[in-house]
């Protein structure tokens, strides 16, 4: 056991060796930074980021002079072999996201890919995380989860995206944009209506916002209210063990249809007796059917 009488002794700043260090940052609030981010931040050669003036906000509320450079899915081709050739001849290099830890739905994973593949070390900087952060206030369970990052954008993409992930076992943690907030619960409502959920927004800001219930009175809330503004989180709880019988019986339901129908007509007939979507039980009956050749 570990004698916490003494004193924590942390080694000097300027031990730092060279290499590629993805530092989470504050989703909101700016005093959720770390003592050792902080000092990556103050002792990196260059902090690569997505936008100057969001990271400028922070660096200097913690006194930070370090040179930023931009990093961002639209120059990242042309600027990446120039930041591996600075990670090569051994500099110092933080790497932040607007929002959080890097990484989590941004580009910054093709730097790290590369960096690893060049030989540089790569150091993580933990912290701050919005989809960690909305999970551990949604009352959800939290032993097994996915986070899926942003839905698709159209309406049948989006619908069959979020049918593909219906059937999984987990707590489920999307991002979305507030503009689109409505019409994707909505889809989530008439997918899954009683499915505990919960909406986090604007997470450790002024006006943070936690709202739990069932999808379906989820949907009716936003149908009413609009679209909110602010960073948004949905956290969606696993199927309940009915909605895991259901899909059990669609499958032997659809094996038996396949053998005196063709697969589009098993689907069709299984959708109508089970109530479930007839895209995911033909993508299903497909997928039997080739097994079964």
């Amino acid at each position: 056991m570990d004698d916490i009488s003494k004193p924590v002794v942390f080694p000097k700043v300027n031990s730092m060796v060279p290499g590629l260090y993805p530092v989470a940052t504050p989703i909101g609030n700016l005093r959720d930074i770390t003592l050792r981010a902080l000092d990556v931040l103050n002792v990196a050669d260059v902090v690569v980021c997505e936008d100057t003036r969001i990271t400028r906000r922070l660096l200097n509320a913690y006194g930070i002079t370090t040179k930023m450079v931009v990093y961002h899915e639209h120059n990242a081709q042309s600027v990446r072999p120039k930041l591996i050739q600075q990670l090569q001849e051994g500099a110092i290099i933080a790497l932040v996201t607007d929002a959080g830890t890097p990484l989590v739905s941004d580009p910054g994973y093709k730097l790290v890919r590369e960096a690893t593949q060049a030989g540089v070390s790569v150091f993580p900087i933990p912290g701050a995380a919005a989809p960690i952060a909305a999970l551990v206030t949604s009352g959800l369970p939290s032993d097994r989860f996915l986070f899926a990052g942003f839905p698709p954008v159209k309406a049948g993409q989006k619908r069959n995206w979020l049918e593909d992930l219906g059937g999984i076992d987990t707590t489920l943690i999307l991002f979305e944009s507030p503009k689109r907030l409505t019409a994707t619960i909505k889809v989530l409502a008439d997918l899954w209506p009683t499915r505990e959920a919960a909406v986090a927004r604007e997470l450790t800001k002024k006006f943070e916002e936690i709202k739990r219930d069932t999808l379906a009175s989820l949907s009716d809330r936003y149908t009413k209210l609009g679209n909110p503004k602010g960073e948004i989180v949905i956290v969606i709880g696993p199927p309940a063990p009915e909605e895991a019988i259901a899909e059990a019986d669609a499958e032997t339901l659809l094996i038996q249809a396949l053998e005196v129908m063709s697969v589009r007509d098993a689907a069709a007939t299984v959708a109508k007796a089970t109530g479930q979507h007839k895209k995911a039980l033909y993508a299903r009956a497909l997928e039997l059917s080739a097994v079964k050749k």
